[in-house]
């Protein structure tokens, strides 16, 4: 039978089912969503898919709540919520319509379930508090969807259901932001992985474009590699490599005399016609060339010895 809706409950809504409703409207966009604690709704049938309410986690009857007892766990015991429960039986179609090659679907649902969704299972369920994130905590993804609720006086019958509505597509997009980086580095590992073999022992990374390329270099054992060198539109870059994703700090830093310089003053400084911009961070320096930013990546290299 046709899902014709998509039942979740009424009132105030939180991010699980926020995002379950992303991935299942994607799935469903002929389905209606209907907030309500209405008994008869929360029945299951072959027509709806019920999620976060009910009282019962039921795959084969279509309904997914986490509120039970007990409630549903992950293998490694860790809690569901229901964007958890939804993402694991609804996941891989939702990638398959986002146009997720088959040969790279079943490591993007499992990524997007480790970088995405288990945290917001972990924040709903109490497992985690919100401080974890320290200062960054009201700028959550949880939180910033969370602020898109009603104001307390918003006296409206409908304020919920309003808010809720309008929200969504916020979530959808970070979401389907989400996916699309993680088949993007997807898409480049083999052409890094083809970068890095054609590098051998050298310290320079010279990649067609500029592209996720950190996990990838990693995984390859190539700590011997300093920067990376790309071309940006009608200018080349030139990179330094961060230690991970979660710092700011690099395998090594481009030339102190270089910092914040630009145009005459940085080529002067570096003695390379075409030189452009050094950030004052020495993370990455910009030439007109190829041959001027292959002149720079090689400057660089020598000054760390």
């Amino acid at each position: 039978m046709t899902i014709t809706h998509l039942v979740t409950h009424s009132g105030g809504f939180h991010a699980d089912e926020l995002l379950s409703s992303v991935v299942l409207t994607r799935l469903y966009p002929q389905a209606g969503i209907k907030r309500t604690r209405d008994k008869q709704w929360l029945a299951p049938s072959a027509d709806r898919i019920i999620f976060d309410v009910g009282g019962d986690y039921d795959a084969s009857r279509q309904i997914y709540d986490h509120h039970q007892r007990p409630s549903p766990l992950r293998d490694d015991g860790q809690p569901f919520s229901s964007f958890g429960l939804i993402w694991a039986h609804y996941g891989r179609d939702y990638l398959a319509a986002m146009d997720v090659p088959g040969d790279d679907l079943e490591t993007i649902h499992s990524a997007f379930d480790a970088k995405f969704v288990l945290p917001i299972d972990l924040l709903d369920n109490g497992a985690i508090e919100p401080s974890v994130a320290g200062p960054l905590s009201d700028l959550t993804l949880p939180a910033l969807l969370g602020s898109l609720k009603p104001v307390f006086d918003d006296t409206l019958p409908t304020a919920d259901d309003d808010a809720f509505l309008a929200a969504l597509p916020v979530a959808r997009s970070f979401v389907e932001a989400s996916v699309r980086n993680l088949a993007a580095k997807a898409r480049a590992h083999g052409i890094v992985l083809e970068a890095i073999a054609k590098a051998g022992a050298s310290p320079i990374l010279e990649l067609p474009m500029g592209m996720p390329y950190l996990s990838v270099l990693n995984a390859a054992d190539a700590g011997h590699m300093m920067f990376m060198v790309a071309p940006r539109g009608e200018d080349w870059t030139l990179n330094g490599i961060k230690l991970s994703n979660d710092t700011f700090e690099q395998r090594a830093d481009l030339p102190a005399a270089w910092a914040g310089l630009s145009d005459s003053a940085l080529e002067e400084a570096c003695g390379v016609k075409g030189a452009k911009f050094c950030h004052n961070g020495r993370f990455i320096a910009v030439a007109s060339s190829r041959e001027a930013i292959m002149e720079m990546a090689d400057l660089a290299v020598k000054a760390l010895k």
